[in-house]
């Protein structure tokens, strides 16, 4: 077979699923929000089952589910005559997906959840079939043609995976789950990398660089070079954060003045420093240090109350945990 005849298939596969897509997207009706309403006021588990391909699909909506705040798993019809159907309670909300909705092994599934009164949500595409006629909530997948002399599950399950993305998207949604939300499902990898917050990498504690605003010069020095951070934080009286020292500050001033230790420290500090909410990511504390001339620290706050440092982040805190 020519090259050229190759891409002509890939093409047409792909024409397909957008076309499938497209139908999709237009059937879309109020059942998706009865659908979504369930998941997201789920007391107990989402349940996804399936056959074949199906469960296959399934699995991963369950997953995409679980990790947006709805706790959730696949089970495979083909089990669940073998013992499965025991871990389907009432509470539980269960989601078959079937393309034919008429698979033998879903058949005692619909009747487990009728006679046991658990909710039924039916994905398919035969609006004459046993599942979707079952089914309290119906989410109807509009019948699309498959590549592969049209019997090959292709547009279908690309339909069947794209309702579920967006079945957990807008649960996500619903139940206002954020960033932060999802930073905790997802502890490591890449991912969690991006989702760092300040409040996750920032000095505190004994650590971080305060000195009074009527400290000597002598004292001063001597905090900058025992943190070691290059950067001291001017408070006043009541602990209020006036300004910043830096010690490139120091070296300019050092450079002015013959007598340093006469200087007082808010002659040579920075007013009103940079400042960041602890709950802000890590990543755009960088991008405020590299859109700022020379800024490789920022005083940290909470509660909106800027002037009340609870913290500081070095820009070394930041690439240290590879957030560029």
């Amino acid at each position: 077979m020519k090259k050229n005849n190759l891409k002509k298939i890939a093409k047409n596969v792909i024409d397909l699923e957008i076309q499938a897509l497209k139908n999709l997207k237009n059937s879309i009706n109020n059942s998706f929000n009865k659908a979504v309403n369930l998941i997201s006021n789920c007391q107990s588990k989402v349940i996804f089952c399936g056959v074949g391909k199906s469960f296959i699909i399934a699995s991963k909506i369950s997953s995409t589910l679980s990790s947006v705040g709805s706790p959730s798993f696949a089970i495979s019809a083909s089990q669940c005559t073998h013992g499965d159907l025991g871990s389907i309670t009432k509470k539980d909300l269960l989601i078959l997906i079937s393309n034919s909705g008429e698979t033998e092994e879903l058949k005692p599934v619909i009747q487990y959840a009728k006679r046991n009164k658990i909710i039924l949500v039916g994905i398919v595409s035969k609006k004459n079939s046993v599942l979707y006629k079952s089914s309290d909530v119906k989410l109807y997948i509009p019948e699309s043609k498959e590549s592969g002399h049209g019997i090959v599950p292709t547009s279908s399950t690309t339909s069947q995976l794209a309702l579920g993305d967006a079945l957990a998207i807008a649960s996500m949604n619903y139940k206002n789950f954020g960033k932060l939300d999802f930073k905790k499902f997802h502890p490591s990898g890449n991912l969690a990398t991006k989702l760092k917050t300040v409040e996750d990498l920032m000095i505190s504690g004994n650590k971080v660089p305060f000195v009074a605003e009527n400290s000597s010069m002598k004292n001063a020095l001597k905090i900058l070079s025992k943190k070691n951070l290059g950067v001291l934080i001017v408070r006043n009286k009541v602990k209020k954060t006036i300004g910043i020292i830096t010690d490139g500050d120091l070296k300019r001033a050092i450079e002015k003045n013959s007598n340093l230790h006469n200087l007082k420290l808010n002659k040579i500090m920075t007013k009103n420093p940079i400042s960041i909410d602890q709950n802000e990511l890590a990543a755009k504390a960088l991008s405020l240090m590299t859109s700022k001339k020379k800024i490789t620290s920022l005083c940290v706050f909470k509660n909106n109350k800027k002037d009340r440092t609870i913290g500081l982040i070095h820009i070394h805190n930041i690439l240290n945990a590879n957030i560029n």
